[in-house]
């Protein structure tokens, strides 16, 4: 099983500069996580003084969509045709 917080972790061991969003960014991306998980992992991970509640909102809706595999990309496009 796939884990957020062991992805997290190995990214911001090897790039120890990058702000807690863009590891979270880096670990998630295309790794066809849901959303319920995003969420969960997004606010035990990403700094929580950051961001507000709406902005909170905001990323996680995009980070969903960064999430998908580059296959569910495709999928989703051929449905849409």
């Amino acid at each position: 099983m796939k884990s957020i917080q062991r992805r997290f972790l190995a990214v911001e061991k090897k790039n120890p500069l990058l702000s807690s969003y863009l590891v979270f960014y880096r670990a998630i991306a295309g790794q066809s996580f849901t959303k319920s998980s995003i969420q969960k992992w997004f606010n035990k991970l990403v700094d929580k003084n950051d961001f507000s509640v709406k902005q909170k909102r905001c990323l996680i809706r995009s980070l969903t969509d960064v999430s998908k595999s580059i296959e569910d990309t495709i999928n989703l496009l051929k449905i849409e045709r």
